[in-house]
């Protein structure tokens, strides 16, 4: 039997227990529950980093049923060459943060990052401060790694420098391959479709957008007015032209560069391009150069991107560029002068225009000042073709000044215009893409290339019928400095084949002649070095010397060209035949171009070597100069004549006094050799002159016999 006091225990302990455990499960159920849920590694989803200068930003996810149950969360670092260095802490943080900035790190470093964290019946904090950072006391996620940029310095100059370089590298190259590719056939279209401005605008742009380079064509543009293949009122439209072709360049950069990065498969396409570098074939190999080009410029992009710094809202760089909109006219101007100089320093408008598109896609110039700068961009790069004209005629220099000209006057009005074009960009670009250019990011650099499209396409429908003005503005700022400086141009055939062939032969015919006096300039030339003992005057008469050769060269394949058009035209009899003796005569005339500048490179070697000819010795290469001197006036006065009526008699009898003259002369040389009046050396130099000097003579025969139609049947 049980007591009453025995039941009164019993009751009481009963009802202690009762108490007990709806305490604890009121209480510490939570926790048992919490607890009955070991914490793993698994918890931690998405960790990544965001690279700032001298600094990290992680981010990471904690499954949400997890959050709960852990106390709070702190990232472990250290240098990833550290390994057996001890870890450096975060502050503690909230279990529900999702991010944290690590700053004051070492720039361009590479660091190793965890996140950990443990139970909620523990104290994160003094298990960190007791170094309890064991597995079975915190748990962390798996290793990340992340590299910290480096502060804008010396080394990113060199970087951004490299980059660009990278990226000017990679449009020479692909620039250069496509020429080689089509080189031949963009010549033809520069020369055949230029016949007004108008289709010289079409040419202009269709040779850039191929060539991705309006360096290319404004040079080759220049190097054809020097010939005098074209002439300065169908060159500014090819400039003209060139201007809207280079616009797309901007546009590649945009959708390709930005948009889709084509830098991770630039070693794909090197990949297929590298295999045809070794095809002997020429044109194969220009494609192999313009596709590795094409990789190579995407891939120096890529590093331009990566290469600029990104600025906040609050940087002094920005802040600078941002003010201009407080004075907004003054600030574009200084704008543009920057794009301008930019320009004139990488030598390259494309390289300028990459470099703008990246700093306004990284927001550290806004949508007007890369604008502005553009405008810039195109007047820097009227820069190339007038470093080209600076080696070329009167007529070369012009073509340079015309284009940059049309670049200026088109800026200045687009100066006073911008926020009207500005703000019609940004309409169009809402309507057709759905982006304001102004916000920033892709959609500012497609908003400037579309700006770049648009400017330079109304600049030449505004000033395209100006284009005579142009052309007399220049005639008055560029003046000739003599004969020489206009002896490129073609004066006769420059136009075309006339609807007469025997008109197109008469013009022909003149062209010859004058053929004739340019060589027979050479001669005064040639004449003028052997005497000249002044070392800087020898040095400009061989570079005039060696000029002219190249004008021989040119004339000879131009008017043989010419003529080879004239001659599927019906002739009569007697005009083949002076078309043939024309062909002849050519020929001759560019072998005497030849030929004077060997003599000009001889006496080169001879002062170079410090070698000298005694007065006997110039004695005696004037006399023989003279008496070819006298055969050339009887041929230029033979050219200018009629073929028909041409006195051979006295062309032989002149033929005959030279060589003579030069047996002579070659006797005394050798007797002079035999005593050892001279060196061997010289010898040999003053031997290869005169005889040079004699084969002149030679073709000056030739010339008059071609002339005349003997030996032509």
């Amino acid at each position: 039997m049980i007591s009453n006091l025995q039941r009164y225990q019993l009751k009481k302990t009963i009802l202690v227990a009762l108490s007990l455990l709806f305490f604890f499960t009121s209480t510490k159920a939570e926790d048992i529950i919490r607890d009955s849920s070991p914490i793993t590694s698994s918890i931690f989803h998405n960790l990544y980093a965001e690279p700032v200068i001298k600094g990290v930003k992680l981010f990471w996810s904690v499954d949400y049923d997890a959050v709960d149950t852990l106390n709070n969360l702190v990232i472990r670092y250290r240098k990833a060459v550290d390994k057996n260095s001890s870890w450096n802490y975060s502050p503690i943080l909230n279990a529900k943060t999702d991010s944290y900035v690590l700053k004051n790190l070492v720039g361009g470093e590479n660091y190793v990052w965890q996140l950990g964290t443990c139970a909620a019946r523990h104290n994160l904090a003094q298990l960190l401060d007791k170094g309890m950072n064991k597995e079975s006391e915190l748990i962390w996620s798996e290793k990340k790694a992340y590299e910290t940029k480096r502060a804008w310095g010396l080394f990113k100059i060199l970087l951004l420098i490299g980059s660009l370089g990278l990226f000017i590298f990679g449009m020479k190259l692909m620039s250069e391959g496509l020429q080689q590719t089509a080189g031949s056939g963009l010549r033809k279209i520069l020369s055949s479709m230029t016949s007004n401005r108008f289709l010289g605008v079409f040419s202009g742009f269709l040779i850039t957008a191929v060539v991705q380079s309006s360096s290319a064509t404004s040079v080759m543009t220049v190097s054809f007015v020097n010939a005098g293949l074209l002439t300065l009122l169908e060159s500014a439209g090819v400039m003209m032209g060139a201007n809207i072709g280079t616009t797309i360049t901007g546009w590649l950069v945009s959708l390709f560069g930005f948009k889709i990065d084509l830098s991770t498969y630039a070693l794909i396409f090197i990949a297929f391009g590298a295999p045809l570098l070794f095809i002997s074939r020429q044109n194969i190999k220009g494609w192999a150069n313009a596709i590795i080009g094409f990789s190579i410029l995407f891939m120096g992009l890529g590093f331009l991107k990566d290469s600029v710094p990104d600025l906040t809202e609050d940087s002094p760089l920005v802040k600078f560029f941002t003010a201009f909109s407080d004075k907004p006219f003054l600030g574009r101007l200084a704008f543009v002068l920057l794009g301008t100089l930019v320009t004139v320093i990488v030598q390259s408008s494309s390289a300028a225009m990459a470099l703008t598109l990246t700093l306004v896609l990284k927001g550290i110039i806004p949508f007007e000042v890369g604008a502005a700068m553009i405008l810039g961009e195109n007047i820097g790069t009227t820069i190339t073709a007038a470093l080209a004209a600076m080696v070329g005629n009167v007529y070369a220099k012009r073509s340079a000044r015309i284009h940059t000209m049309f670049n200026v006057v088109g800026v200045i009005w687009m100066i006073f215009m911008m926020p009207l074009f500005l703000e019609g960009i940004t309409v169009f670009m809402e309507w057709s893409w759905g982006i304001n250019p102004a916000d920033g990011k892709e959609g500012a650099t497609l908003g400037l290339a579309a700006f770049h499209t648009a400017f330079n396409l109304t600049n030449v429908l505004i000033l395209i019928w100006f284009v005579p003005q142009f052309v007399t503005l220049s005639e008055r700022l560029v003046k000739s400095k003599g004969e020489d400086d206009e002896i490129f141009k073609l004066d006769y055939i420059a136009g075309g084949i006339t609807s007469t062939p025997e008109l197109s032969l008469l013009e022909a015919k003149k062209e010859v002649a004058k053929f004739g006096e340019i060589t027979l300039k050479m001669h005064h030339k040639t004449k003028s070095l052997i005497n000249e003992t002044d070392k800087k005057k020898r040095v400009k008469l061989i570079a005039a010397i060696g000029k002219y050769e190249e004008i021989t060269d040119r004339l000879e394949a131009e008017i043989s060209t010419y003529l080879g058009n004239v001659s599927v035209k019906t002739l009569s009899e007697e005009s083949s035949s002076e078309l043939r003796s024309m062909l002849s005569i050519t020929n001759d005339l560019e072998r005497i171009g030849d030929i004077y500048y060997e003599i000009a490179i001889a006496i080169e070697t001879k002062s170079n070597h410090k070698l000298w000819f005694d007065q006997k010795q110039r004695n005696s290469l004037n006399g023989l100069l003279d008496e070819v001197e006298t055969a050339f006036n009887q041929m230029a006065k033979n050219l200018l004549g009629s073929y028909s009526k041409i006195d051979m008699d006295e062309a032989r009898t002149m033929d005959e006094s030279i060589k003579e003259l030069k047996s002579r002369i070659r006797k005394k040389h050798l007797k002079s050799m035999e005593k050892k009046e001279y060196n061997a050396q010289s010898g040999l130099l003053y031997s290869n002159i005169f005889s040079g000097i004699e084969r002149v003579g030679d073709h000056i025969i030739n010339v008059s016999e071609a002339a005349s139609g003997i030996n032509l049947n």
